[in-house]
């Protein structure tokens, strides 16, 4: 009876996790709102980085005498503010993994809103170039908190069954945030004052104030109780959850089962001091198909992927990019239009991602992704001056948009939050995010080269690029990405074991882990006797 908590092992795959409750669901909900602040922060920028009073205040330069092909931000500068929040959230998401093991998932996550807090406050105060960069950097690293470790506590908490629906949640309230940046951002362009770019920054702060806020009336991951060995913590969390007396069967056993998972990750690779606790995330070798190793290239590689889509380069450079296609009368409106195809798109992933699966929805978007990235990177080439042809782009980059946010959108986050076994799970989560953030920060630091009129002026040819790229995400997907759909976080952990990803979809629990351990200590036991005698 550790911590004082009475463990019910059972060998019944289906009573591993209690009835759920409206309110599970809700505070999930809740939890997903921090996509909001992170879409938004992404999306702003590239309102404001085409606003004539924004691109005169770093470049001294007017608009009624300037020309309209001259009058913008140097490459080297979009590049700059761009990328720098990318390379915050890079360092952010690594030190999240720490904090989530040392003060909670929750804590964490209210730490993240406050430097994002002090991050938005700079960059509205900032009237140079500096201090807006210097803005960007801390709000970065309040970010990277919130995006590694939002995915964690919601995984964590998440019943099995709509686990992947309320995941993708969170992409959907990044699509909210870019959506709301994008209308920010259009209903200030045409200001004459600081205002133009002041207001849509400042906002920021107002979802930042409401998750941090609502997350204190929240409770803590009971999984992170776990990892601390404070079970009555975990079973008084786990009541709260699922809406059952804390000394119910039902509790008892799904406490047993997270219990004697965490054990047998334990055997498998013993925790040491801290640099060992990173260094765990990378043991095993690579033929070891459950190995830490193998999951943790698993889950960075994925979230690279997510970004060799080329999706940010619409939602981060669309404005600018419309501009200088030169047949677009206003790329403010055609970049609030791609936004809103892909707030419109993300929900279908709540459905698709529990009724179709994980891995399908992935190999599948990856594919109609390509296909769209080549035609619009053919008509470009071909008649790219042509406004008829210009709207057929703009179409096919619509479409583009929405298989991304029924698919490669949710999925990444979904399939990262499941498949780390709780050991290294907070750490495997914040390498994975890190790892979306550095090709986002390298993304957001090449793109501006590979396009801007005084550099490469690839225009519509760099979507050779993006769809030469999603071709590896199709490859990838259908060799890689395993079969998540309808299993608790400890069956994915025995799923990886015994399957290769291919053949994931057919693979049904067959046993627990609180009954495998019980059966262990029983024959350890009798070993134990037996050499006695």
């Amino acid at each position: 009876m550790p911590g004082g908590v009475v463990l019910t092992a059972t060998s019944d795959v289906n009573r591993v996790e209690a009835p759920v409750t409206l309110k599970a669901y809700l505070m999930c909900a809740f939890a997903a709102f921090g996509g909001i602040f992170f879409g938004y922060d992404s999306g702003y920028i590239s309102g404001v980085m085409g606003m004539n009073y924004f691109i005169t205040l770093l470049t001294g330069l007017d608009p009624e005498t300037t020309p309209s092909s001259q009058f913008a931000l140097p490459s080297w500068k979009k590049s700059a503010i761009t990328s720098i929040l990318s390379a915050g959230t890079f360092f952010g998401a690594l030190m999240a993994g720490d904090f989530a093991d040392y003060i909670g998932r929750r804590i964490t996550i209210i730490l993240g809103c406050i430097v994002f807090i002090v991050g938005v406050i700079l960059q509205t105060a900032s009237a140079s170039f500096g201090l807006l960069v210097a803005g960007r950097l801390v709000a970065g690293f309040g970010v990277g908190f919130v995006s590694a470790i939002i995915i964690l506590y919601m995984s964590e908490i998440a019943p099995r069954k709509v686990r992947g629906a309320l995941v993708s949640g969170y992409q959907f309230c990044i699509t909210i945030g870019l959506l709301l940046a994008s209308c920010v951002d259009y209903g200030t362009q045409n200001r004459t004052d600081s205002g133009s770019y002041r207001i849509p920054i400042a906002l920021q702060m107002a979802w930042a104030l409401i998750l941090g806020t609502g997350l204190l009336f929240l409770p803590e991951s009971p999984r992170y109780y776990v990892k601390k060995d404070r079970l009555d913590k975990a079973a008084e969390v786990l009541s709260r959850l699922r809406g059952q007396p804390r000394d119910s069967e039902y509790i008892q056993q799904e406490l047993a089962e997270i219990v004697a998972n965490n054990e047998y990750e334990l055997q498998l690779v013993p925790q040491g001091n801290y640099f060992d606790s990173w260094f765990n995330c990378f043991k095993g070798g690579l033929r070891n198909r459950s190995s830490n190793l193998r999951r943790t290239i698993l889950g960075t590689s994925l979230q690279m992927m997510q970004q060799w889509t080329g999706i940010n380069f619409i939602f981060y450079f669309g404005t600018t990019f419309f501009q200088e296609l030169g047949t677009i009368s206003n790329p403010f409106l055609m970049s609030l239009v791609t936004t809103l195809v892909n707030v419109c798109s993300t929900p279908i992933s709540f459905w698709a991602i529990e009724k179709v699966g994980r891995r399908p929805l992935m190999v599948w978007g990856a594919f109609a992704m390509l296909v769209c990235e080549f035609i619009v990177a053919i008509i470009g080439v071909t008649d790219g001056k042509n406004p008829s042809a210009v709207k057929a782009m703009i179409s096919i980059i619509c479409i583009y948009i929405f298989f991304f946010a029924a698919t490669w959108g949710p999925g990444a986050w979904v399939v990262i939050g499941e498949i780390f076994p709780l050991p290294i799970r907070s750490r495997g989560v914040a390498l994975s995010t890190a790892s979306n953030w550095l090709w986002n920060c390298i993304i957001a630091v090449i793109t501006p080269y590979m396009v801007g009129t005084d550099k490469g002026n690839l225009g519509a040819r760099v979507f050779f690029i993006w769809g030469a790229l999603c071709t590896c995400c199709f490859v990838y997907a259908y060799f890689l990405i395993p079969e998540t759909k309808g299993l608790t976080l400890e069956q994915v952990d025995r799923m990886l074991e015994e399957c290769t990803p291919r053949a994931s979809s057919k693979w049904v629990p067959h046993s627990t882990f609180a009954a495998d351990m019980g059966l262990m200590e029983e024959k350890s036991a009798e070993q134990t006797i037996e050499h006695k005698v």
